[in-house]
């Protein structure tokens, strides 16, 4: 590439549709790798870029309010931002982006970041009554926690992944009683198989949680005045409660790309593993990228799979290999290889996974033990170590993470003071998988158990 060209890629019109974590950190990573030119932010939401993570804990909670969660910002990006404007449609061969307003944004590069929403409940099994909530944005935070400080007898939740679960130890927390219903065997078992899916339950019940393994719910009902009443679940019997929460996954809002050829659909828009997005025929599309909850990639340390995450590290860091390859010519693009890594607080306990658990067929615990609630879960596809879970010991997963890397033999060998005599991996015990068998299908990582599916965070 000819020194003007490159010089080139520093200049001219980006694009950011998507104005939350990846796309303001994307912002700040173009300045950064040296790009001068016209810098426009897009986002559906009228908020500057704020955290979600402490939505379902800390909000709830009451620790923090939605006005002490902006995301912070490191430097100056000198954007135009077009706040609480979505984005409605995508011209690859114009290179233009339609909006709801009727406008239409030129670029010369564009990155799509529009991440997930929360997946509904339908409304005709009760969607639409009142005390029904999903948890996503601010807005949804704020008239959760006003619901919840309003002091319902009881809360349903619905689903035992990663938000239900916190959403539940929050309802705790504030001597809320609960009912979770799960479709699968135990919490969790969607991303961290049955065998942690099963100590997680433990979790739930010491903390008063009425749960509900192996039962999902087959309508919500109100009362006359349109507000909830109960939930009817599928083993017939019935859960008088005022609020429910839907945590049954996510949805990725990829709706504004139909008719733009891209590989985009409810699970995200199709990538390389340089970002790059790709055509629903496999074709590289030129200048558009993806980052974020929204991508779906393949991961070198992964072969054979798609990836979408939706994780707080994995968003920052596609966003800064994302920024790096729109700024930089072909013989300069990087491949996205950061190992995924996420963390969940919930009932007084601290979990943080790295790698990806969910592909394993086997698990074995290396470190501690289920029974003392401390310890560390090393999952393996194949005889490969791909992922490790640590409760109530994060620090530990540093090893792991490099053994991940390597592409180390499972069960690994650590010779750890706190392990067992003899590792003796057992199936993962993943739902709707046959012992010995492993996913053909992307990954999210906070799945979980849905309703009969309409139309996953």
């Amino acid at each position: 590439m000819t020194a003007s060209a490159a010089a080139g890629l520093r200049t001219g019109r980006i694009v950011v549709v998507g104005a939350s974590l990846a796309g303001l950190r994307a912002a700040e990573a173009l300045r950064d790798e040296g790009f001068t030119g016209e810098l426009t932010l897009i986002g559906a939401e009228p908020h500057a870029p704020y955290d979600r993570p402490p939505l379902s804990k800390a909000v709830l909670s009451g620790r923090l309010s939605c006005d002490h969660i902006a995301l912070p910002r490191v430097r100056n990006i000198d954007a135009r931002w077009l706040l609480g404007t979505p984005a409605t449609g995508l011209d690859v061969p114009g290179r233009r982006v339609e909006l709801a307003d009727g406008r239409s944004v030129a670029y010369d590069r564009l990155l799509i970041a529009t991440g997930t929403r929360a997946r509904p409940w339908p409304v005709q099994a009760g969607g639409r009554l009142g005390g029904v909530h999903v948890l996503r944005t601010r807005e949804d935070a704020e008239r959760l926690r006003g619901a919840l400080v309003a002091g319902p007898s009881r809360v349903l939740v619905i689903g035992a992944g990663f938000t239900g679960g916190e959403v539940a130890s929050s309802c705790r927390e504030l001597g809320l009683s609960v009912t979770v219903t799960q479709r699968g065997a135990a919490p969790l078992a969607s991303a961290l198989g049955g065998v942690i899916g099963r100590a997680a339950a433990d979790w739930y019940r010491e903390a008063g949680v009425d749960l509900r393994p192996h039962t999902t719910v087959r309508t919500l009902e109100g009362h006359p005045s349109g507000r909830l009443r109960r939930a009817v679940l599928s083993d017939g019997t019935t859960v008088d409660a005022q609020v429910a929460v839907v945590a049954t996954g996510a949805l990725a809002n990829t709706e504004w790309l139909a008719g733009s050829e891209l590989a985009a659909d409810h699970r995200g828009v199709v990538s390389d593993a340089g970002c790059r997005a790709l055509t629903a025929d496999g074709r590289p599309v030129e200048d558009v990228f993806v980052a974020g909850d929204v991508a779906r990639w393949p991961h070198p340390r992964y072969p054979g799979q798609l990836l979408r995450l939706d994780h707080w590290d994995n968003a920052v860091a596609q966003a800064r290999t994302a920024a790096h390859n729109l700024t930089h010519g072909p013989g300069e693009q990087l491949v996205h290889r950061p190992l995924p890594a996420f963390w969940s607080q919930q009932f007084g306990r601290y979990l943080k996974s790295i790698g990806v658990p969910a592909l394993a067929d086997q698990v074995v615990v290396t470190q501690g033990s289920l029974d003392r609630r401390q310890f560390v879960a090393a999952y393996g596809l194949q005889g490969r170590l791909v992922g490790a879970v640590a409760v109530d010991s994060p620090r530990v997963l540093d090893g792991y993470a490099a053994l991940i890397e390597a592409g180390a033999p499972f069960p690994p060998v650590l010779g750890a003071t706190d392990g067992p005599d003899h590792l003796d991996p057992v199936d993962a015990a993943f739902p709707g998988r046959a012992a010995g068998s492993t996913p053909d299908h992307a990954l999210g990582a906070r799945s979980a158990s849905a309703p009969a599916p309409t139309a996953h965070r």
